[in-house]
């Protein structure tokens, strides 16, 4: 079989072919390439493999390309990358030969033939190469079966995959993030190979890891992602909190629903609406704290009374270990994991314009995204039921837009400040500014008075009048 490259490529292919000729290294291209043209997807970055030196077919390259193109060489690792005035990124690395020891991912490599080098890859998709030299140049060498795999969609080890798994466990990992992202099959005998392997993730880096998940998470359907983690064990192993959440508890034949497949379809829910990756966290997290809550009532049954809370709490720890970033990322996450029990109150009961101005100030500007969050949280198998949630949530999203159009509150700051408040009666900061400040938020947010300097000033006099505060003359 032959492969097909865009027009705009083939020179340089070629030009890559016709340079690991006059070094006496057989050139080919590898990996995700091959498989991602065949799938039909683009791609700007090419790995190129040659049984040779692959810092020293770069330079040869770089030298017969117009313009001589920046070359970024990593000596430590043996290879080189150059890019192309056309957006080619190209990888080139010499073919190796990889063998472990039992506690490091950590290979010890040597030179290898273009068979050693497909026999060191993940999946059998992903070791297929295409010749670049002039004698058989376009030519397909899939000595495992990955074309017919493609086509049935199916993931499967070049190798045994015991030993594939066993050698480098962050390919357990990429097996679940692949079926993910490209809607495929883990073959039988290697979906069991992780579930044996499973303890082995230990000498990954929590950074790998977390690179992995990530790519699920920002997948069409997660849920794919994280039910595979939940069957083969890794997820008990790399993310405990959320393994704690599956099973139903079933007390005087009362019981719960599972709290992972109800969070996974949350995250399906808001994934079919947002390509934000940190709202899809939040999606994932909103009910982390429910395990932590569960109890039972002889009254109401099984309750999770405060897991907003509890959940909200738990985020920074969550995400510190897994090497997520601990700024407004995670900041935005919580804020969203605290709030998203909210919205629904307010649909049980009239809605007070207090209760309207107080979430629209809570929640500033993730106030649309809450809303995304609480509606992909309906799960119920009733569309009546469905339905009639998202209703109550439309009429609450005009209610927001009604009451923000009116008081500006989103974002808003109380027109009395602390610095006026200090200087107005001579006072250094402290717990008393605290008070008045507080008093004439929620003055404003019951609707006590209106949002204005004048009225909030009234009230700041007769305030410090309790505390004992007199204005400085």
């Amino acid at each position: 079989m032959i492969f097909n490259v865009h027009e705009k490529e083939r020179k340089i292919l070629a030009l890559i072919g016709q340079a690991g000729q006059e070094l006496g290294f057989p050139v080919y291209i590898v990996g995700g390439i091959v498989r991602d043209r065949f799938l039909g997807r683009s791609s700007q970055d090419i790995d190129i493999v040659c049984v040779g030196s692959g810092i020293a077919l770069a330079k040869k390259v770089q030298s017969l390309l117009p313009g001589k193109p920046k070359l970024a060489i990593y000596q430590r690792f043996g290879t080189a990358m150059l890019l192309t005035k056309s957006g080619l990124e190209l990888e080139f690395v010499g073919a190796r030969k990889e063998s472990y020891r039992s506690d490091s991912r950590k290979p010890s490599v040597e030179n290898g033939s273009i068979e050693d080098d497909q026999n060191r890859r993940d999946f059998t998709i992903n070791a297929m190469a295409v010749s670049l030299n002039p004698e058989d140049f376009g030519e397909v060498i899939d000595p495992f079966n990955g074309l017919e795999h493609l086509q049935q969609k199916l993931l499967v080890t070049p190798l045994e995959p015991g030993k594939t798994f066993s050698d480098d466990p962050l390919r357990m990992l990429r097996a679940i993030r692949f079926a993910t992202q490209l809607g495929f099959t883990i073959e039988e005998n290697t979906f069991r190979a992780i579930q044996q392997y499973k303890n082995r993730i230990a000498i990954v880096s929590q950074e790998r890891i977390t690179i992995e998940l990530q790519k699920i998470m920002a997948s069409p359907k997660p849920s794919t992602g994280w039910i595979l983690l939940f069957k083969s064990g890794l997820l008990e192993i790399i993310f405990p909190e959320l393994y704690a959440m599956h099973g139903v508890s079933i007390k005087n034949n009362i019981g719960h629903k599972d709290n992972f497949y109800h969070t996974v379809q949350v995250l399906d829910n808001l994934a079919a609406k947002s390509d934000n990756i940190w709202l899809r966290w939040a999606a994932l997290l909103h009910d982390i704290g429910k395990p932590v809550t569960k109890r039972w009532s002889d009254e109401s049954g099984w309750t999770f009374h405060g897991h907003e809370a509890i959940g909200a709490h738990m985020i920074k720890r969550i995400f510190k270990r897994l090497k997520l970033p601990l700024g407004s990322e995670m900041r935005y996450v919580r804020h969203l994991v605290r709030l998203h029990q909210r919205p629904i109150a307010l649909t049980n009961k009239e809605i007070s314009e207090s209760a309207i101005r107080r979430i629209i100030f809570e929640a500033g500007d993730a106030l649309d995204d809450l809303m995304e969050l609480c509606e992909s949280d309906i799960t119920s198998k009733s569309q009546e039921k469905v339905q009639r949630y998202l209703r109550n949530y439309k009429k609450l999203r005009e209610k927001f837009k009604e009451v923000e159009q009116r008081d500006k509150i989103r974002n808003w700051q109380p027109p009395i400040n602390g610095e006026e408040i200090m200087t107005t009666f001579n006072i250094p900061p402290g717990r008393v500014v605290g008070l008045i400040k507080d008093h004439i938020r929620e003055a404003i947010l019951d609707g006590v008075i209106p949002n204005d300097h004048d009225a909030a000033r009234q009230l700041m006099f007769a305030k410090a009048k309790e505390l004992g505060l007199k204005k400085v003359e």
